[in-house]
């Protein structure tokens, strides 16, 4: 692609100057060639993970949300200006100008998208087995968890958005929802247990949810930091499912 100054940039279509010898550029600056780079060594996602659904949001939207979503883990959201999304995006900064209004707008709408992708891959990894419902809640908890690259790098954005939700009402109501829908989802696990005579007496469902969830989350926060090992905080969630489910025989050893 030329433009009236010479050749764009491959990567954020920036105007190169034409080269008064030798071989023209392909790049505008030693950023974008270095982000040319890390994209030819980064592996593709899986096709499943690419496919297309009614109501899903275009494919330039979700290639720009996923620039977002790698920057936040790697650098945070602060490193996330238009240009530096557009850039990793490799699309110009006008077409993410003209898809998402403002920065601000950018961030929410991505935080939306993540919440839905990471539902449906959860939705085709959970298997719901109504008839053991402490392995139904131990996948659900593995979900908190980096268990592997794509749950870590969730966990990242997520973590790169805490910080900002604390002073962005807007983002925060995306962030933590009033509904509180894993708690409500880990409590009515419990509680269909517990009707079933499957848990130990005098339990609160609420409460034991609220603890689990808030548990797992920061349980796996500390896997990233490296402060705890996967297999530990496993065992650590184990430890409390064993207590839940102490009235269930199918626990006793």
């Amino acid at each position: 692609m030329r433009t009236a100054r010479g050749r764009a940039c491959r990567m954020c279509s920036t105007a190169v100057p034409a080269p008064g010898r030798g071989r023209p550029a392909l790049y505008c600056s030693r950023s974008c060639q270095a982000k040319a780079y890390r994209r030819r060594k980064q592996p593709p996602a899986p096709a499943a993970e690419r496919t297309v659904t009614p109501g899903a949001p275009s494919r330039r939207r979700r290639q720009i949300a996923e620039a977002l979503w790698r920057i936040a883990a790697e650098r945070g959201l602060h490193a996330a200006s238009l240009r530096e999304v557009a850039a990793e995006a490799g699309v110009s900064l006008r077409a993410v100008q003209y898809h998402f209004a403002s920065k601000h707008r950018l961030l929410v709408d991505a935080l939306h998208l993540l919440h839905e992708e990471n539902e449906r891959i959860a939705r085709s990894r959970i298997r719901f087995d109504a008839t053991d419902p402490r392995a139904l809640l131990r996948a659900v908890l593995d979900e908190f968890l980096p268990v592997d690259a794509q749950r870590t790098t969730a966990l990242r954005v997520f973590a790169a958005y805490y910080a900002r939700s604390l002073t962005d009402p807007e983002l925060a109501e995306v962030f933590l929802p009033a509904d509180q829908p894993l708690e409500r989802l880990v409590a009515e696990l419990i509680a269909t247990a517990q009707h079933d005579g499957g848990t130990a007496a005098g339990l609160d469902p609420g409460r034991e949810a609220d603890l689990l969830v808030s548990g797992a989350v920061g349980l796996g926060q500390d896997v990233l930091h490296r402060r705890r090992t996967l297999e530990d905080v496993r065992r650590t969630l184990d430890y409390h499912l064993d207590k839940i489910f102490a009235g269930d025989r199918r626990t006793l050893r």
